[in-house]
């Protein structure tokens, strides 16, 4: 660690909020694979800036796509893209696997007064709680996708359930790996029983009733 730096404080989140006009916060997506996480997600920041509300979506697809382009699925590479993902000038949070979350890079969009919409399994209670204690002064959403098994396994777009099944992937969540569903997440949207508009609409609504967005009539 670098002991020759000082942090400069600047302008408080406040401040920002006021001089652009909205709120900062993060929207956290968990759910299995194929529950539609990264769909929302995309439709949700859509709507957002359409709306003339700042916002950026973070999830495991995208990053590689860009900064960790060059990195594979070992458990190196795995281990260096969750690094790089981490690594702000914010505390970091430990997911209970010893890795770093990328919650701190949630944080630090939110600090900026713009949303943060991440999409991560994110399977364990224990980092997502983790993720909420980060954000102590900042406000923090989690949507709960929920979907049963059987479903995901039926859409299962990428084939990862079926190279599951056959053993091709270890430690696979839902089938060879627990998740443990949230128990009071502040939104729940069961994709088996509403459309990606109707889960977009459901978290929107939740965001303006809250005072944490206002879109024109």
């Amino acid at each position: 660690m670098s002991t020759n730096i000082t942090w400069h404080p600047g302008l408080t989140r406040t401040e920002r909020e006021s001089l652009r006009g909205q709120k900062g916060f993060t929207i956290w997506l968990t759910g299995l694979s194929a529950s539609g996480k990264s769909t929302i997600a995309t439709a949700l920041e859509q709507h957002l800036l359409h709306n003339n509300i700042s916002a950026y979506r973070l999830d495991g697809d995208n990053v590689r796509f860009g900064l960790n382009k060059d990195l594979g699925f070992s458990e190196g590479d795995r281990n260096e893209n969750i690094r790089r993902i981490a690594e702000v000038p914010s505390p970091p949070t430990l997911w209970t696997n010893g890795e770093i979350a990328p919650t701190t890079v949630s944080k630090l969009f939110a600090d900026s007064s713009t949303i943060a919409i991440t999409s991560f399994i994110s399977p364990y209670i224990e980092d997502r709680i983790a993720a909420r204690e980060l954000h102590s002064e900042i406000p923090f959403i989690e949507v709960h996708v929920d979907i049963p098994v059987s479903v995901a396994e039926q859409r299962d777009p990428k084939g990862l359930y079926k190279k599951a099944r056959a053993g091709e992937i270890k430690d696979f969540t839902g089938i060879s790996a627990p998740y443990e569903a949230p128990e009071y997440p502040e939104i729940r949207v069961q994709t088996d029983k509403v459309s990606v508009e109707e889960a977009v609409k459901i978290i929107v609504d939740y965001l303006q009733e809250k005072g944490l967005v206002k879109l024109g009539a």
